[in-house]
């Protein structure tokens, strides 16, 4: 395991932590209850995903990913919709900006030299 596809899978997972308190922190319009709860779920879900990565488990990379970046996707709305406030901003950007940063980490192939 490369220390890249580990410092995805720890990004990723800081990422889903801070997801599962997205209900606590929420007012319930910025996000809305039901996308909070939605994305908490997903958090935890990933935290799983990841954990079995961490294992070796290469074939949880499919589900991670697709569920990462749908969390991170949950966040968009949040640059367009007007009176959201800007903690709640600057908090989807660093968001989806960690998720990006994840998924290409863990997607990046080892550097192991071959040897003959």
């Amino acid at each position: 395991m490369s220390g890249m596809y580990k410092a995805g899978l720890v990004v990723l997972g800081l990422v889903s932590v801070a997801d599962l308190s997205t209900p606590l922190l929420s007012d319930g319009e910025h996000p809305p209850m039901a996308v909070a709860i939605g994305t908490a779920v997903a958090g935890l879900i990933s935290l799983v995903l990841i954990v079995l990565g961490w294992q070796g488990k290469r074939w949880v990379l499919g589900p991670l990913i697709a569920l990462r970046l749908a969390s991170a996707l949950l966040a968009v709305p949040a640059f367009f919709v007007a009176d959201v406030p800007a903690a709640a901003v600057a908090a989807a950007g660093i968001g989806v900006a960690a998720t990006i940063f994840g998924v290409l980490a863990v997607l990046l192939p080892s550097r192991v030299p071959v040897r003959a």
